[in-house]
């Protein structure tokens, strides 16, 4: 139980830091990687299911983090990249991927869409392993060490 707690409270403070930071981000280049990063975890499993885009676009509605962003665009935005990755996965991947990499030249901006997907991911409180290589392949697009978020 204690990991479990540890895990909580590590995502508690991560909320809190990633809102601070994504006030400062308010462009559509980081919502839509954001939205990239959402997609990818639901489908992390090779699959988007009803529940699954059900879940994450009720998370995104009231989120606090990304309370900076008018939620309907964003649910359209994760609509699209869960689209993208249910018509064909490994395309849609790429696609995600490419999308969050654009934030490679700010790593300030990747930081925190990283923390949005480990957010995102531990929000049904088990952020599995199929998840952890979703953030791991988007931490690699951005050129940032998944080390660096004990991935």
């Amino acid at each position: 139980m204690a990991l479990w707690d540890q895990l909580k409270a590590r995502v508690a403070d991560m909320s809190a830091q990633t809102k601070t930071q994504v006030g400062k981000f308010k462009s559509k280049e980081f919502a839509n990687a954001s939205m990239a990063m959402c997609a990818l975890i639901a489908a992390a499993d090779g699959t988007v299911d009803a529940e699954e885009k059900r879940k994450t676009g009720a998370f995104i509605q009231s989120n606090d983090v990304l309370s900076v962003f008018e939620a309907s665009e964003l649910l359209e935005k994760f609509n699209w990249y869960a689209g993208k990755l249910q018509s064909d996965y490994e395309f849609g991947k790429v696609e995600a991927i490419a999308t969050i990499g654009k934030l490679r030249s700010k790593p300030d901006q990747a930081r925190a869409v990283i923390q949005v997907g480990i957010i995102i991911g531990g929000a049904d409180g088990n952020f599995d392993k199929d998840e952890q290589q979703a953030v791991r392949e988007a931490c690699n697009a951005v050129g940032i060490n998944p080390a660096e978020f004990d991935l």
